[in-house]
């Protein structure tokens, strides 16, 4: 049975910080950037009027902010916290920590382009910047999914097979200072989904002392121990499309891996994550009345990525157009495009496989846009190519 539904004309920004509001974390370590700042603006407003009971620490640096989140995270506390761009950047060594120490902290990154030159809107070269760093990134389209994707962020980090940490991902000004129509849960809704958190070692527990973040010498276990890791996210699919199922239950809301919109007897299919989607999907709407047979793949999950589930998806079409918001200066397409080509590889699939590089810097993506790559795969289609080919939309000449 679904709760209640309150909705609210509200940005994304505000949505998540709503959420972290109904998560009520124990610390909070902020540093402002745009256009993340009115996530933590928002909040600190709930820890002024007293309606969390949340450490919110005022640090000096994104560095700071993750250094202090993996300090308290060991110490056995619920964190949370949010960056953009250089902020996450920043923070790039320390990541790294995070999740090698398994530690559940989840964080908002709002998608924007990095410098130089500098540039404040979106784009999502800071994310894919950070897809190796031992993180699971969540990718949301709109305001709606932001918030819900916050709130399951904390049940998959927390869940005991995984405890690792969690990247929630959204546009920067497109979503995240767009008002959008959000459905917000009941607060006693969310603290009976996400649960107490239960710490599994405490840096403060004096009785019970441990050890964290050791050297490990040239003949010890770091070899062994990356492969761990790397074992424990590929096992995070199944409890992230558990914790989905079950938030199934009380939103009415629907969330797996990706989401597929018409592919299944479609010959061309988009493949693209973020706020592009919604474009997209009218997009195919109208290609779709014209006779042309196309889809939408759109994924949430591009952490752990869902290899043997997008070949099996793509596996019937002729033509797969990989969508990358982020541009990987000297190697053969996106970050998204390189997934897929090696998801179809090595399941051996067969369809011919193009890449558009689109949107840096927040360059505007619209229905046009869609039309002029659905017309190259129709010409792709006639020549029988089986070429990979990268391209470039909306690029000025």
């Amino acid at each position: 049975m679904t709760a209640k539904k309150k909705v609210a004309a509200i940005t994304a920004n505000v949505a998540c910080a709503y959420a972290m509001k109904q998560i009520d974390p124990d610390v909070v370590p902020a540093y402002p950037i745009t256009p993340q700042t009115t996530i933590m603006e928002e909040f600190s407003n709930y820890v002024a009027d007293g309606a969390v009971n949340t450490r919110l620490m005022r640090v000096e640096s994104e560095h700071s902010a993750m250094s202090a989140a993996i300090g308290a995270s060991a110490a056995g506390a619920r964190v949370m916290t949010a960056t953009s761009s250089q902020g996450l950047a920043l923070m790039w060594e320390m990541l790294y920590i995070a999740s090698a120490l398994r530690l559940p902290i989840v964080m908002q990154n709002v998608n924007r382009a990095l410098s130089a030159p500098i540039n404040i809107h979106c784009d999502h070269s800071d994310s894919m910047g950070a897809r190796d760093a031992g993180w699971i990134q969540l990718f949301s389209e709109n305001a709606q999914e932001a918030y819900d994707n916050t709130i399951q962020a904390v049940k998959i980090a927390e869940d005991m097979r995984v405890r690792l940490p969690v990247m929630v991902l959204y546009d920067g000004f497109i979503v995240s200072h767009a008002i959008d129509r959000v459905e917000l849960l009941d607060d006693e809704v969310v603290k009976d989904f996400i649960g107490d958190f239960k710490p599994v070692y405490s840096l403060l527990d004096v009785d019970n002392p441990v050890t964290v973040g050791p050297f490990d010498s040239l003949n010890g276990y770091y070899f062994e121990f990356k492969r761990m890791q790397e074992e424990v996210m590929r096992r995070a699919k199944s409890v992230i499309i558990k914790v989905g199922e079950e938030f199934m239950k009380v939103s009415g809301r629907s969330y797996g891996l990706f989401e597929t919109y018409q592919i299944e007897d479609a010959e061309y299919v988009l493949v693209l994550l973020g706020s592009a989607a919604g474009t997209a999907r009218v997009a195919v709407d109208n290609l779709r009345q014209q006779g042309i047979r196309i889809g939408l793949l759109k994924l949430r999950v591009f952490r752990p990525f869902p290899f043997e589930e997008i070949a099996k998806a793509l596996n019937s079409a002729k033509i797969v157009a990989v969508l990358d918001r982020s541009i990987s200066p000297g190697s053969q397409g996106g970050p998204v495009f390189q997934e897929v080509c090696s998801a179809l590889y090595s399941f051996d699939c067969s369809p011919v496989i193009v890449n558009y590089i689109y949107g840096l810097g927040g360059r505007e993506i619209e229905l046009a846009h869609f039309f002029k790559v659905v017309s190259d795969l129709e010409d792709l289609s006639e020549k029988r190519s089986k070429e990979s080919f990268v391209r470039y939309l909306n690029l000025r000449e």
